[in-house]
């Protein structure tokens, strides 16, 4: 075992107790104050200095000896507005919400790497600036970027880590390009004229219109838009009307887009969303209002990071055959930090049906394998290290 595996191994359990503590106290975006608090105490007692940005946001810097580029390394605090359902000793002390998509391992591993680089300062020709940012499910990225995180000092590049329960413990996830989707999230109110059921000829029907709406919506994905460019239009929400006797006035549709890839004016799959919702309410008769708005942009990784992720990747399994090629739909807001330096995001398996760690994100039955925790504690120690010693100011 090398000089890095020693020291993971040497606080494992440390990193799983606070994990299990994060855990069992989750707190929603922007309402972070414990976790905060916690994250501070810690990283203060390995002499790191703390400020904190955009509220429950905390920042630490790591400097080395030597002087040299800014890495960020960041983690997300926040929870999910969910009900927990597992039966483990660390459940969630706060009914209603819980920690469902793994933010809580992300602050431990982060921690834990905090520590032991914290130690190895005569290693790093460069600093370290450690991220732990608040209400990721939310874009609070941009808030963290718009007080400054990104200077003071400047950031040179980005590397983010998530544990992913769609690929099995102890695989790694990383590509270049985009890895991660644009979000929108659309509302769509469609108008017509309510009235008796027993009558509908003197009632104009929302309902027909919303529904050829929803249906032909699906041609944009597949007709209008090419099979390169991944496109996904999903409604998940339909409402309208108060009884069955009544044909209602409005209809209202909400939902989602995603892309893996940047508008462009030829190619917009919000504003053809839109006009195909006009245009459809119109033959129905029915007047249509759209209203938008960007969550998430693509999350797209640099290149020659990818490649000092995956070396630092096979260090820490031992075989290249460990690393997977993995990009999905769904979206992060470190999309804003890569979109701004060159960034880096990885994905750490961590499912394992024997462990009930294989539910997916945002589930009631999430949960983790909790022997991934020191992968990815070695995971962002190996990266630093190999950043400072090859990374060439852009």
């Amino acid at each position: 075992m090398d000089e890095i595996k020693e020291k993971v191994a040497s606080i494992t359990e440390e990193v799983i107790a606070l994990r299990r503590d994060f855990h069992a106290h989750p707190e929603l975006g922007f309402e972070e104050h414990r976790t905060a608090g916690k994250v501070e105490e810690y990283l203060q007692n390995y002499n790191i200095a703390v400020k904190r940005v955009a509220g429950t946001g905390v920042v630490g810097l790591i400097e080395g000896t030597k002087p040299g580029p800014v890495l960020l390394l960041r983690a997300d605090l926040d929870a999910l507005p969910v009900e927990e359902a597992n039966d483990v000793s660390y459940c969630s002390e706060c009914p209603g919400v819980m920690h469902a998509c793994g933010h809580d391992a992300h602050t431990a591993i982060l921690l834990g790497a905090a520590r032991i680089l914290s130690s190895m300062r005569e290693k790093l020709a460069g600093s370290i600036k450690l991220v732990f940012q608040p209400n990721e499910e939310n874009a609070g990225a941009l808030t963290m970027i718009d007080e400054g995180v990104l200077e003071d000092p400047p950031v040179d590049a980005a590397m983010g880590l998530h544990v992913w329960t769609p690929l099995p413990s102890g695989k790694i996830g990383v590509c270049s390009g985009a890895v991660m989707g644009g979000l929108e999230i659309f509302k769509i109110t469609v108008k017509g004229v309510g009235g008796h059921t027993g009558y509908p000829e003197a009632a104009v029907d929302p309902i027909i219109a919303a529904s050829d709406i929803v249906l032909s919506a699906q041609r944009i994905q597949t007709r209008e838009i090419s099979l390169a460019k991944p496109t996904v239009i999903v409604f998940g929400s339909i409402s309208g009307g108060t009884k069955a006797n009544i044909i209602p006035d409005t209809v209202t549709l909400e939902g989602s887009v995603r892309t893996l890839y940047a508008d462009s004016e030829e190619i917009n799959p919000m504003k053809k969303l839109e006009s195909l919702a006009v245009r459809v309410a119109a033959v129905h008769g029915c007047e249509c209002e759209v209203e938008w708005y960007r969550e998430n942009i693509p999350l797209v990784n640099d290149t020659e990071l990818v490649r000092l992720a995956s070396a630092a990747a096979c260090e820490v399994t031992g075989s290249e055959s460990d690393l997977n090629a993995l990009s999905c739909m769904a979206s992060e807001d470190f999309s804003e930090f890569s979109s701004r330096v060159p960034g880096v995001f990885v994905f750490l398996g961590t499912g394992n049906e024997k462990k009930q760690s294989h539910y997916p994100h945002h589930n009631p039955r999430f949960n983790i394998d909790e022997d991934t925790l020191p992968l990815g504690v070695e995971l962002f120690i190996r990266f630093a290290l190999r950043f400072f010693d090859e990374w060439e100011v852009k």
